[in-house]
């Protein structure tokens, strides 16, 4: 977390802010989510949080590009409890910002070659 807070880039969106770096010495990507005792006094809060968080991050998994820290910085507790797909469309849109997400392939790409024998 020390390099990301370091070394990285920061994406801002409403109650939650983004930290990312690209770390060389990683295969695959790394998640941490901060969410502090001003953002509530509730453990059981803070924790829902950060389970909703992590949840999203994980059903993206496969998108992402390697070898990226990320952490995520809660400023608000009205995270708790926005809808589950307004909370998704921040973060995705955060990530998207950041680059973390692969560009998906275009329409027009080919796929697959097949061999024809003659």
């Amino acid at each position: 977390m020390r390099f990301a807070y370091q070394r990285g880039q920061n994406v801002r969106g409403g109650a939650v802010a983004l930290r990312f770096v690209e770390n060389p010495r990683r295969h695959t990507y790394r998640v941490a989510v901060v969410v502090s005792r001003k953002v509530s006094k509730s453990a059981v809060v803070r924790n829902r949080i950060r389970r909703r968080i992590y949840e999203i991050v994980r059903e993206h998994a496969r998108q992402y590009n390697c070898r990226l820290d990320l952490v995520f910085t809660v400023f608000g507790e009205e995270v708790a409890s926005v809808p589950q797909d307004a909370l998704k469309q921040l973060i995705v849109s955060q990530l998207d910002k950041a680059g973390a997400l692969h560009a998906s392939t275009p329409d027009h790409a080919i796929v697959s070659v097949k061999e024809t024998n003659e």
